[in-house]
This record gives structure tokens, sequence and C-alpha cells, in this order.
């Protein structure tokens, strides 16, 4: 069994969930994760059933299923997912999304015309949506969800980065939750072909973080102890130097000077002349 495939049932409903939410428009008040033959989440690919109860009582199962390539044949898969669906559950109204996230235009069909039968399926076309527009929500589902989205002009690891920040800041005193959205993230990733190890660049922040929450630690510590002794402006000075050290480190780890400047508590125009004075930001 792939390394996908062998996820936590309470990550596979997080991401039913924020499905349905921010990119179906379902008011959910419960998910039910269904076990199904086709339950799995792997490279290229990720079906998912669960049954979803709105505010109003209304409840169906909803099938999700994530493409990264245009097929010909997606409404045959789709329609036979679909009477598997209906032959485990008989007698439950059934709603399937299908989520594109490709590089090219989407010209799959959303579904079967003939003579004597019609089906059709709901399709989300993620071209259609800009990152931005989850990355400015306050909520870590929808930033991860963004990892998805329309990029725009800037580069796969820039995105990856920014929701990085956005979830270590957002769990930094919870260990556990970040790594379960790192995990969520690292699953919807592995759908893109980005080529970028999303635990990598996390070990890379995560180090900068965690040399950023020790000195802000000594520096709290230190000014309490300097205050006592009347040395504060010592304490200022040195804390200051360390933030410049950081602030140099991260930039030479590829982080934008923005969010240097948050990170560490600098100015922008501490920041930018750091970056103009390193050689190996110049060179």
């Amino acid at each position: 069994m792939g390394k996908k495939d062998i996820v936590s049932k309470r990550i596979l409903k997080i991401l039913v969930r924020d499905f349905a939410t921010y990119l179906f428009g379902f008011s959910v008040v419960e998910v039910t994760l269904l076990d199904t033959q086709t339950q799995r989440v792997e490279e290229r690919r990720a079906d998912l059933l669960a049954q979803i109860t709105l505010p109003g009582g209304e409840s169906f199962l909803l099938h999700i299923e994530i493409q990264n390539d245009n097929q010909a044949h997606m409404p045959g898969r789709m329609m036979r997912y679909l009477s598997d669906i209906v032959l485990d559950y008989p007698g439950q109204p059934v709603r399937q999304y299908l989520v594109y996230i490709g590089k090219d235009n989407l010209t799959m069909a959303d579904g079967l015309d003939m003579p004597d039968f019609r089906y059709r399926y709901r399709m989300v076309d993620m071209h259609q949506v800009d990152c931005e527009d989850f990355l400015r929500q306050d909520s870590p589902d929808a930033w991860v969800l963004a990892i998805l989205c329309d990029f725009k002009d800037k580069l796969p690891r820039e995105i990856i980065h920014a929701i990085l920040t956005r979830l270590t800041r957002h769990f930094g005193e919870n260990p556990p939750r970040l790594r379960e959205y790192v995990d969520m993230l690292d699953i919807l990733a592995s759908n893109r072909d980005f080529n970028i190890d999303i635990f990598e660049e996390l070990k890379m922040l995560t180090i900068d973080v965690e040399k950023l929450a020790t000195y802000r630690l000594g520096m709290e510590k230190g000014m309490e102890k300097g205050m006592e002794k009347g040395v504060e402006k010592g304490i200022e000075k040195g804390a200051h130097i360390q933030a410049l050290e950081i602030a140099k480190n991260m930039l030479e780890a590829g982080f934008n000077p923005s969010q240097v400047a948050n990170l560490t508590g600098l100015t922008s125009e501490e920041v930018e002349l750091l970056k103009s004075e390193s050689p190996k930001l110049n060179g």
C-alpha cells in the first residue's frame, strides 16, 4: 500500500468538510466518513466518500474525485463510482464532484448523453480559483486548499512557503495539529507536479522559526532580568543583533523580505538593507 493510502480518517474527514465548505458552498453540520473499497488518497488521485448533513437536516452522500489531467473516459469512471456507491448504499441520494487541478485547460465532459440515458456530475475547475482568495481567509483549512488553486504568476515554492508559514504561526504551540495540516497539504500537493518535498520545506522553515522562538524567549527573559539590573539598553541591542542574524539566514534560505520582517519584528527597511548588503543574495 502506497504512502498516500495510509491516511488517518480524521484527515480525510477534514478534507471532505473543507471541499464541501470552501469549494462546493455547503453549510455542513456533520460529516461521516464512509468505508468503501474506493476510499483512498494516493498520488494523482483522491476518491473521497462521506455522508453530509446540512443545517436543515438534509442528508446525502458526497463523492469527490481530484483529477490533474484531462481523460476522455472520465465520465465512465465517475459513473462506475456512482454505481458502486448506489449498490453499497441503496436509496440514498448522491452528489458527485470532480475537482480539476491540471495545468491544461479543462476539456473533459461533465457526463454522458445517450439516446435513452443522460448522466451528469458537477465539476470545479481550479483554474478559475485564485489561491490568494484562500490565503486571505482566517482559516488553516482554506490555506491548505490554496495548494490546489491557480498561483497566477507566483512560483509553487513561494505559495508552499506562504502556506507553511501561516500554519507554523497558527499551530506553533500545538505540534500534533501542525503535523496533521502539513500531512493534508502533502496529500493535496501530491496531486500536482511540483517536485517539491513539503516536509523538507517545513524542516527548513522550522529551523528558522525555532531559532526565532528561542531568540524571542531569550529576549523576554533577558529583558526581565535586565530591568531588575537596569541594563535594558544592552539587552535590546543584543536582541536586535540576533534578530538581524536570523533575518540574514532566512533571506539566504529563500524567504521573501515581507515574511522575514513579520517573523523577526525588524522593519521592512532594515530587511531590504540587509538583503542588499549580503554577497550571497546579490552574487
